[in-house]
């Protein structure tokens, strides 16, 4: 494909062609996507963008989490689950340290005693404590709250949305059954502690149904976001950014509380996370952080709810923005504009190399502009595209190789496959040059054109019978037709015993060198079809077959190169006077020439022109200057004995 235009590669209209192909290809990658076959792709995509973000240099958050850990259970409570007056002493102890919020990630519906009533009071007397119930799925029962704070301010939902392939991406603020609408955990004590700043919950001036954070708006997650197809969208929910979240939060032991190691400043004003952190206990999740979820650690509940916080706080805060998703109908467009500009590259590249490294390129250009989107918490899917740019690539070099081919195959069937492979490499890379239409255009040039027959064909004729006269006549073309295409000659025709053959087409020469060495290409192939007339000769003798003699012409000068005939066959030949005067040259005085088939079997005419080109490499006879039949000038001819 060197070189390559559609217009001259047989596509006559490639703009139709290219907007066929990218509705194709775009139709396809739409389709798949709307099944759902691309989703967990383009979700790997995005956990892996989420495991490249660079975490912005913020402080540590207002967050303290403190894990119950397989140590504290086995060595200092020594039983499971806590006892109400265990958590009330822990509770107490915690709100000493005056935390602007304290969040019990405990599930605690049924009173565990000893201690039920103190529980009770402590969490009544302190509207600081936020504690979790189970809003429950459709269909689900869900777990109430402990009894004592139903209905108010201090109960929030600390359900978690897990993705089809086990994944944590989502989060809730709200979720309602028609009836209720209840706050999420983390949402409770994010708002605890940004209600010391003024800040709450608002609406959008513009988007009443979307909810504001300071000066920052979170859109609802919809069912159709990102990647995602059909989701269940109840309730609001939103992305969860966790590279919003510190590398290594504060964290303690519950053995560090009651032992009094953690410092009263890294508690006081800020947010308290209390929850399970063994894994004995069954209250981890997978995130899009966990690279090889199977070998990484997962991430307890108490830790996930403090990078919804984290995330929460840093919104209103700081003006952190969420991850917003464009509209479907954006990420269609964004689809299409990338198959065709996967088309566009197909049609037009200009080599099958400069291709393949575009559509690399371009394919990590893709995943760049994602990635940069994805910086800037815009979440643009990546692998739809990336496979209709692929498919548009590869379908639009496919066709573009099927119609190369099928034009390399008729161009070279121009010349009855009698080139050479240079020549045919030759004249495909300079197509463009001589080619109009779809097929070779007519052009005034200098060449050098050899016409050889035998002597005696039709003595042999009469000798042998069909079969073997063809036969004889086959082991002639075959052995004689090499020597023209060994030097760059293409063979025009066969005319009975006759050859056609010209030096210097279909690709014009205009530098005297070229012209001069084509003149000599000619000479050189008529002294190796002696040769090899020598040789057949001697074989046929030791068969008892007729031997033959062999006349030839060969004259270099202007002509007129094209093709004739129809779509369905095409010769391309040439025409002109010096054409005429090599024929000429060959037949001249045809019935005087009486050939030793051994030892001198070949008779070669030479014109001027061809003869003062060739130089002193070659031994020649000065015939004479006569009158050729059909010329009125008079032409000198010599006679090529050898080289010097």
């Amino acid at each position: 494909m060197v070189g390559f235009n559609p217009l001259r590669a047989g596509i006559k209209k490639p703009f139709v062609v290219g907007l066929l192909i990218t509705v194709f290809v775009s139709a396809v990658v739409v389709g798949a996507r709307g099944t759902g076959f691309l989703q967990s792709l383009e979700l790997s995509a995005y956990d892996l963008f989420m495991r490249l973000g660079v975490k912005t240099s913020v402080s540590t958050p207002p967050i303290v989490v403190i894990g119950i850990t397989e140590k504290d259970i086995v060595e200092r409570l020594r039983r499971w689950p806590l006892s109400d007056e265990n958590l009330a002493e822990i509770l107490q102890r915690l709100t000493e340290y005056q935390p602007a919020a304290i969040g019990l990630d405990i599930i605690r519906d049924v009173p565990v005693p000893p201690g039920s009533e103190r529980l009770a009071g402590v969490l009544t007397q302190n509207a600081e404590i936020v504690v979790p119930m189970k809003f429950g799925e459709i269909g689900v029962r869900g777990i109430p709250p402990p009894a004592a704070v139903r209905g108010s301010d201090q109960v929030g939902f600390n359900d978690v949305l897990i993705d089809d392939d086990g994944v944590v991406r989502r989060g809730l603020l709200f979720l309602d059954d028609g009836q209720t609408i209840a706050y999420a955990f983390a949402l409770r004590l994010a708002l605890l502690f940004l209600a010391q700043q003024d800040i709450g919950l608002e609406p959008d001036p513009k988007h009443p149904d979307h909810l504001r954070l300071g000066e920052i708006t979170v859109p609802p997650f919809e069912e159709n976001d990102g990647s995602y197809i059909g989701a269940d969208a109840r309730g609001y929910q939103f992305l969860i950014d966790y590279r919003s979240a510190p590398k290594t939060p504060l964290t303690y032991s519950l053995s560090d509380l009651v032992g009094n190691a953690i410092p009263p400043e890294n508690v006081q004003g800020r947010i308290v996370l209390l929850g399970v952190t063994t894994e004995s206990v069954k209250d981890n999740f997978v995130t899009p952080l966990v690279h090889g979820r199977k070998a990484a650690p997962l991430l307890p509940g108490i830790e996930l709810h403090a990078v919804i916080v984290t995330q929460l706080l840093r919104t209103a805060l700081e003006g952190y923005p969420p991850i917003r998703s464009i509209r479907e109908a954006w990420e269609i467009f964004w689809i299409v504009i990338w198959s065709g500009v996967g088309v566009a590259v197909g049609l037009w590249g200009r080599s099958l190399s400069q291709t393949s490294l575009l559509a690399a390129v371009n394919l990590l250009l893709l995943v760049i502009v994602g990635y940069a989107c994805f910086a800037q918490s815009w979440w643009i899917p990546v692998v739809p595209p990336a496979i209709a740019w692929l498919l548009s690539v590869s379908i639009s070099t496919a066709v573009v190789a099927t119609i190369e081919k099928q034009k390399r195959a008729a161009l070279m069937s121009l010349f009855a496959r009698h080139v050479s492979p240079r020549l045919a490499e030759i004249i495909w890379r300079d197509k463009d040059q001589f080619l109009h239409g779809g097929r070779p255009r007519p052009q005034k040039l200098t060449a050098t054109v050899l016409f050889s027959d035998l002597q005696g064909f039709t003595r042999v004729s009469e000798m042998l019978n069909p079969e073997a006269l063809m036969d004889w006549l086959n082991q002639y073309m075959e052995a004689m037709t090499p020597h023209v295409v060994k030097r760059d000659g293409v063979v025009l025709r066969f005319i009975g015993d006759a050859i056609m053959a010209a030096f210097g087409v279909p690709i014009s020469r205009t530098e005297k060198d070229a012209i001069a060495r084509d003149a000599i290409n000619a000479l050189e192939c008529a002294l190796a079809m002696e040769a090899q007339l020598i040789s057949l000769n001697r074989r046929w003798r030791d068969r008892k077959l007729p031997l033959v003699g062999m006349r030839i012409g060969i004259y270099t000068g202007e002509m007129v190169a094209g093709s004739l005939g129809t779509a369905q066959r095409l010769e391309y030949n040439v025409h002109g006077d010096a054409v005429n005067t090599a024929q000429r040259l060959e037949s001249y005085r045809k019935d005087s020439f009486d050939p030793d088939p051994i030892d001198r079997p070949c008779r070669i005419y030479v014109g001027e022109t061809t003869m003062r080109l060739a130089g002193d490499a070659y031994q020649f006879e000065f015939i004479g200057k006569v009158r050729v039949k059909g010329k009125q000038q008079k032409t000198e001819i010599f006679h090529l004995t050898g080289r010097r």
